[in-house]
């Protein structure tokens, strides 16, 4: 069975959103060697709308010497949306038919490696919440953003995370990686 995993960056006071605006001065050589490794382990990507919007708006016109670049683009991509429709423009993205959940119930059974989900906060929570995100990596900076959203909010139902592993970087950086706890535990 194929993993889905995300990852987020996010501050100190737990804002997720737009972290070019805030992590540019704690980037350091450990985070650019983990996305790397991550990179290397996935084999298809998982975008919202919005962060689809965003990112086929900037990666396909960027350089594409960039190890980044050429990842994203070349990845086979799959786009949940309630209001885009038809054929999509940027390389290699589809809309997702159907309900999420069963798609990517689906997509975890078939053939490949892990299943990234991308610059979305709304699909980590879902996905989360209903059990199909097996890893959640948290990479927080050492910043107070002060404004923006956040990944969890006020009502959100107890879910029990497992550590699976945690790094602190030379930055300041912490990078906490969580499981869904199994009911057993």
């Amino acid at each position: 069975m194929r993993k889905v995993t995300a990852g987020l960056f996010c501050s100190v006071d737990g804002v997720a959103e737009d972290p070019f605006l805030w992590q540019f001065d704690s980037f350091d050589e450990e985070l650019g060697t983990g996305m790397g490794e991550m990179m290397g382990r996935i084999e298809t990507g998982l975008l919202g709308r919005v962060g689809y919007e965003q990112w086929a708006d900037y990666w396909p016109n960027a350089e594409s010497d960039t190890d980044f670049a050429g990842f994203i683009n070349a990845l086979p991509k799959f786009v949940a949306s309630r209001t885009l429709s038809g054929e999509l423009e940027w390389q290699n993205s589809r809309l997702i038919g159907g309900p999420l959940e069963d798609f990517v119930a689906d997509l975890k059974n078939g053939d490949g490696g892990e299943i990234g989900v991308f610059s979305s906060i709304s699909l980590v929570r879902q996905l989360l919440f209903a059990g199909l995100l097996d890893s959640l990596m948290l990479i927080v900076h050492p910043v107070i953003a002060g404004s923006g959203r956040r990944l969890f909010n006020d009502g959100d139902p107890v879910t029990r995370l497992e550590l699976q592993s945690s790094q602190q970087t030379s930055k300041g950086n912490m990078v906490l990686t969580y499981g869904l706890q199994s009911a057993s535990s």
